[in-house]
């Protein structure tokens, strides 16, 4: 599989997105969360420093933050679905 394997793209505003992808870096996997910009109205994306790495190791730390998020906003799976 080739990596950077993007799994999601949650639009910022018109020029940032933070894209959501499994990378490698030194054959380890991790999940990257990462703010991209654009400076050709989203033809190209381009990486920033701002961003942070989840080993697969603390993953269920994440879910379970999620899910706690997503309660305290009365957030339902249903309702993320489009």
């Amino acid at each position: 599989m080739e990596y950077p394997q993007v799994l999601a793209t949650v639009p910022r505003s018109a020029t940032e997105e933070v894209q959501i992808s499994i990378n490698e870096y030194r054959g380890k996997k991790y999940l990257d969360l990462r703010v991209y910009y654009t400076t050709d109205d989203g033809l190209n994306w381009s990486p920033t420093k701002k961003g942070v790495t989840f080993s697969p190791d603390r993953l269920g730390e994440l879910k379970d933050a999620v899910e706690k998020a997503m309660a305290e906003f009365g957030v339902t799976e249903e309702s993320t679905e489009e």
